[in-house]
């Protein structure tokens, strides 16, 4: 399969992801277990925009590919520090969205990145570089939820 193949099939197994954090709750999980003052409003923003991050870089695909293999560096990072980290820091008390990132992330954003590599598209700049975007876009949502309420970015006064 091509690279964007690959990442047509990542975001699929997003969408799935987050059928799963949908219908296991995951927002009350977020405010009791990592604080993050989230609603689902946040949520369906958030992955609103992770669909179409996920359309964008399967289009891109080898063509720009430390654009594109952010998508599954977001879905790496994700997986390990807001699944898999928190399950075993809490004693296993479930993170709604930690099966379908170990069985479904995992396995598909480093089949990305092999096909990458196998393609010649994947030397240690671009890893590092899809490696840092992943990071900033996992890092957005949660920076702005932590800001909002702070008196400078407040639209209600």
């Amino acid at each position: 399969m091509s690279l964007a193949g690959w990442l047509w099939l990542a975001l699929a197994a997003y969408a799935v992801h987050m059928l799963e954090e949908y219908e296991l709750d995951w927002r009350n999980w977020a405010r009791a277990v990592i604080g993050l003052p989230v609603e689902w409003t946040d949520f369906y923003v958030t992955n609103a925009i992770v669909v179409v991050l996920g359309i964008a870089a399967a289009q891109i695909g080898a063509q720009a590919p430390v654009v594109s293999l952010a998508f599954p560096a977001l879905m790496l990072i994700n997986a390990t520090f807001f699944h898999v980290l928190p399950v075993l820091r809490t004693g296993g008390r479930n993170s709604p969205g930690v099966f379908t990132a170990v069985v479904l992330f995992y396995p598909v954003a480093l089949a990305c990145y092999w096909r990458a590599a196998q393609d010649g598209l994947l030397g240690l700049p671009t890893l590092a570089g899809s490696l840092a975007i992943g990071a900033l876009l996992m890092a957005s949502p949660v920076v702005l939820l932590k800001i909002k309420t702070k008196p400078y970015f407040r639209q209600d006064r």
